[in-house]
């Protein structure tokens, strides 16, 4: 038990959290050069990346806020036909990563689509009919529709349990119904409105698809700009530190959401009453909660579905299909060798945490589970910017050798995958030991079960199911995982995500469908998981 304790507390947790430490060593060892790179920056492109961070930010809050709370409140307050459908439908977004639904949208709405040349023929107009898809307005449209599930799913299960109570209170009290939903309702989900939109906050920043494929300037494109076009790994250090400032700051407004997120039971107000059930929706009111549960679903899967599949109507096989098995062997490859490892760590972290809660395990234990913060592009920047320092410092030791061993092989892109997911891992397992009880730990250690055999022989069995549905959310992220996937893999090893993004880039984007929809299909399994979860 000491020496395992002592491997993973000092040499795999300081590994997974390699990417936020190099950045803070960067700041470090500052000299006047990298002061003037930085003074340069900030009169040339910083104020850009910036301004056009803070805009998208803006408009993707305000966009996810808006239809997420409407087809929450739709769904859990009130009753209507097709709720039942829509309760999980409004999940399948969560399938659909944000660049392939930029691909998508662009091949229906560019210039030479389908769309403006029905347009023109309808109108007889020349030119440009329809506003640019591929600009920053856009993006924020893209974004909107893929992650409003994260606003969705909190506020839906703020107000699963108490709203119909509440509001039925407010109702014998005389309140309308536009009322009722302002000071009963609104307020009771604030704190589930902020952490989602937080989270879908920290995946716009951390995106770099959608902002290098419609050509936005914000602080990934530029990170991935700085270090592989100007050369400069300063420089984009130096941004890299700004966006990791920022995702804190977001994970901080996550954090302080969620702990005012609390909601009292009273004793026997498990079952609601009639009284208190959903309200029934009839003519126009079904009619808008129609409407406001049917365009994020349409907007977010079911059309650019149905844009992907229209170039392969004609063409069944538009690319080589041999080519096509070993892009997805090799993601598959790649996701399933980080999806048990990252939930082994995961699993034996949690397990230390639990045995020893406090000191140097409750600290390594906090900050691996803060790796999802980290966007893919700082990770990358975080892994190579010492490899870079040793291989320019001492070329002909070991240095060498190991740099080309974490950047021409699997082992640099799973460990860059590890940085960043197991922390997905690890907050699933932990939210299973949540419920196992001590108690049962301490009958354990009674018949001669301590250590490991604890783990194995008492808790396995009871995190088997929650083990597995951690190894499929990471399975599922690493398959969509881009920037990380982009910069470290190995010659002739591209994967779904890299081939999708480069056939879009080459304005490919019938070719492109294939990946995509294949990407598709496999985000497909934690939506069932979800849906199953909040079925029971």
């Amino acid at each position: 038990m000491f020496w395992s304790r002592l491997f993973l507390l000092g040499v795999v947790a300081p590994l997974l959290c390699v990417p936020v430490l190099t950045i803070a060593l960067a700041w470090v060892f500052w000299d006047a050069q990298s002061a003037q790179i930085l003074q340069e920056m900030a009169q040339t492109v910083l104020p850009g990346y910036l301004g056009t961070s803070v805009v998208l930010a803006l408009g993707v809050g305000v966009g996810v806020a808006l239809m997420g709370v409407g087809a929450a409140l739709m769904v859990a307050l009130f009753d209507f036909r097709g709720r039942r459908f829509f309760e999980w439908a409004l999940l399948l977004p969560v399938a659909m990563p944000a660049y392939v639904m930029a691909y998508a949208y662009t091949d229906f709405f560019q210039f030479s689509g389908p769309f403006q040349q029905w347009l023109r023929e309808l109108t007889g107009a020349e030119g440009r009919v329809f506003p640019e898809v591929r600009s920053l307005w856009g993006a924020i449209v893209v974004f909107t529709f893929a992650l409003y599930p994260y606003v969705y799913l909190l506020a839906r299960a703020a107000l699963i349990n108490r709203a119909p109570q509440l509001m039925e209170a407010a109702r014998l009290l005389g309140a309308s119904m536009p009322r009722r939903m302002v000071r009963v309702t609104l307020p009771l989900i604030r704190p589930a409105v902020m952490a989602g939109v937080a989270l879908a906050l920290m995946e716009t920043f951390a995106d770099y698809g959608v902002a290098s494929y419609f050509g936005i300037q914000t602080f990934s494109s530029g990170i991935y700009k700085a270090w592989l076009a100007m050369d400069n790994p300063v420089a984009a250090t130096q941004l890299a530190t700004a966006l990791l400032v920022i995702v804190a700051l977001l994970v901080l407004l996550e954090r302080q959401a969620r702990q005012r997120n609390r909601y009292a039971m009273a004793k026997g107000t498990g079952m609601a009453s009639l009284e208190s059930q959903a309200q029934r929706l009839r003519g126009w009111h079904q009619g808008l909660a129609w409407w406001l549960c049917t365009a994020p679903l349409l907007g977010g899967f079911v059309l650019p579905v149905l844009f992907m599949l229209r170039p392969l109507w004609g063409d069944p096989a538009p690319m080589q299909w041999h080519r096509f098995f070993g892009w997805a062997g090799n993601s598959l490859l790649l996701a399933t060798v980080a999806a048990v490892l990252a939930t082994g760590i995961a699993f034996a972290l949690a397990f230390l945490n639990r045995h020893r809660p406090r000191g140097v395990t409750h600290v390594a234990t906090h900050l691996v589970g803060l790796g999802y913060a980290v966007p893919g592009v700082v990770a990358v920047v975080g892994l190579l910017l010492p490899l870079t320092w040793l291989q320019r410092h001492f070329p002909d030791s070991a240095a060498g050798s190991l740099g080309y061993a974490l950047t021409a092989t699997v082992i640099g892109v799973v460990w860059a995958y590890l940085t960043r997911f197991t922390a997905v891992a690890l907050h699933s397992i932990q939210g299973g030991y949540t419920q196992i009880a001590k108690t049962l730990d301490e009958s354990a250690r009674m018949l001669g079960h301590s250590g490991w055999a604890m783990a194995f022989r008492v808790h396995w069995p009871l995190l088997s199911k929650t083990t597995a549905a951690a190894a499929i959310l990471v399975f599922v992220d690493v398959m969509k995982e881009l920037p990380a996937t982009l910069v470290l893999r190995p010659f002739n090893m591209d994967t779904l995500a890299v081939v999708a993004y480069q056939l879009a880039r080459d304005e490919r984007l019938g070719e492109a469908a294939i990946p995509c929809l294949a990407l598709v299909v496999v985000g497909m399994l934690p939506v069932a998981l979800l849906s199953r979860t909040l079925r029971r």
